[in-house]
């Protein structure tokens, strides 16, 4: 019996900046323009023989619906390259096989998400007669350094209850690379209610679906309100479909952390700094209907909560984007 094995590794992208830890392996991270080049490894046992119709490498970049509501296809390939490595023939030895796929872009980041993920791999194919082929994969990641927005104002606004409540919150920026850090202020300008404690959360918010971007106008309303509502955990806090487009929207609390205990009064300012790179989920860049399939979207999500256990809460999107290969 034979086995087959595959590893990619690129040139040029050994340095520790370039590679990401997961499950205590080390991952290469791909840019776009980088070269997928490596090896495949074909490891006979002793003594051993195959006989072989023919040995393939393939590359693919594949997006994966299957966790959520697609159109009859749950899974849609934007590359699909394939190469001989070896014609049909025997292999008695453990034999080492150079690959390359060079000058292949790749046009959408690396994404593992609740409904939808988006993944690189080369798999080796083994060809065998009257057999099933023998198979390998290995993935790699892909991140695409992005550009600071040329605009990038300060998020000011004011929200409140009226003759009750009355704050108003600023933060520094709008925009934030995934090491950064969001600062800002709470000022609260009218108080009379009885505030127990108050909290901010960061949202990840992932809509899936064919026809997204036929969708995006109407996925874009309503998030910024405010209203009463309840809290979560590190975990999923909703989802909801639209049935008619086929579009899945999925809401999960990547953070949350209390930034004040008790009440304040008027005048109060409430520091805020948050360190994106604290958070524990993988926080990705904002994506913008991606092949017309999915987006990821950030929001800031300030709650205030009375001592009747009343929320009041307001969100506001931020847009993140990748600075550093390897950032994470």
């Amino acid at each position: 019996a034979a086995t087959a094995t595959a590893a990619a590794q690129s040139r040029g992208m050994m340095a520790p900046s370039n590679t990401i830890k997961s499950n205590n392996n080390r991952i290469m991270v791909y840019s776009c323009d980088h070269d997928t080049e490596g090896s495949i490894t074909l490891t006979m046992g002793h003594g051993k023989k195959l006989d072989h119709m023919g040995i393939q490498v393939k590359f693919f970049g594949r997006i994966d619906m299957e966790g959520g509501v697609h159109e009859g296809r749950p899974h849609y390939d934007f590359i699909s390259l394939s190469k001989e490595l070896l014609p049909p023939g025997s292999l008695y030895n453990t034999q080492t096989v150079p690959f390359n796929f060079r000058g292949v872009e790749k046009i959408h980041e690396t994404y593992h998400g609740r409904n939808v993920s988006v993944k690189y791999f080369v798999q080796v194919e083994v060809r065998r007669q009257w057999l099933p082929p023998i198979t390998a994969e290995h993935e790699v990641l892909v991140q695409i350094p992005g550009v600071e927005p040329s605009v990038n104002e300060p998020i000011k606004m004011e929200v409140g209850i009226e003759d009750c409540l009355h704050i108003e919150f600023e933060y520094e920026r709008r925009c934030y690379h995934l090491q950064d850090v969001i600062c800002g202020q709470i000022n609260f300008l009218l108080v009379r209610i009885k505030i127990k404690h108050m909290e901010l959360a960061v949202i990840r918010r992932e809509t899936s679906g064919e026809g997204l971007a036929q969708s995006a106008a109407a996925m874009m309303g309503g998030p910024n309100s405010a209203g009463g509502g309840g809290g979560g955990g590190n975990h999923t806090t909703g989802n909801s479909s639209n049935a008619g487009q086929n579009i899945v929207t999925e809401t999960q609390t990547l953070l949350k952390y209390e930034i004040m205990d008790g009440a304040p009064v008027k005048g109060e300012l409430i520091p805020v700094r948050l360190y994106l790179k604290g958070i524990p989920a993988d926080v990705t860049p904002t994506y913008h209907a991606e092949n017309n399939r999915f987006s990821v979207r950030y929001f800031l999500n300030l709650v205030l909560v009375d001592e009747e256990d009343r929320r009041y809460f307001k969100q506001q999107e931020i847009i993140l984007w990748r600075k550093n290969l390897g950032d994470r």
